[in-house]
């Protein structure tokens, strides 16, 4: 039996589906980078504070680095667009949206740029920026 063999007879067993597979919400563990663009960002309240952009991938450690949420202007005119550590976004499928633990005033604060300069180079100064203002452990 070769190991892709293996591992596609482990994916396909009940033994593959386990509460390590699932979120602490309670939903699955993979989910599509464009199922994740254009939901909203909620404050724990329910107030929309923004929409996630991209996600932005770290190819040297298979992480997710940041979400890019935006928000402000209008039709994107004055959008600010604001990398968010993964780990601090949780979806609500109550409020249809990701939730985090902060405000709208806090976010204005925060990081910001175009999403070109967020992924400038290796994008790691904005990835550390993001987790020292969001208090978020590091994941590298």
């Amino acid at each position: 039996m070769t190991a892709y063999e293996s591992t596609s007879r482990a994916a396909t067993s009940k033994e593959a589906i386990s509460p390590v597979s699932r979120t602490p919400s309670g939903h699955t563990s993979a989910i599509c980078a464009s199922r994740v663009i254009g939901t909203n960002v909620k404050d724990r309240s329910g107030t929309t504070i923004g929409e996630v952009k991209e996600i932005v991938l770290d190819k040297m450690s298979n992480n997710i680095m940041f979400a890019v949420v935006g928000f402000g202007g209008f039709l994107s005119i004055g959008e600010k667009y604001h990398p968010i550590p993964w780990a601090s976004l949780d979806y609500d499928e109550s409020k249809s949206a990701y939730v985090g633990d902060f405000t709208k005033e806090q976010l204005t604060a925060a990081p910001s740029d175009s999403i070109e300069a967020l992924t400038r180079s290796s994008g790691a100064a904005y990835r550390d920026r993001a987790f020292d203002y969001y208090d978020v452990p590091r994941y590298w």
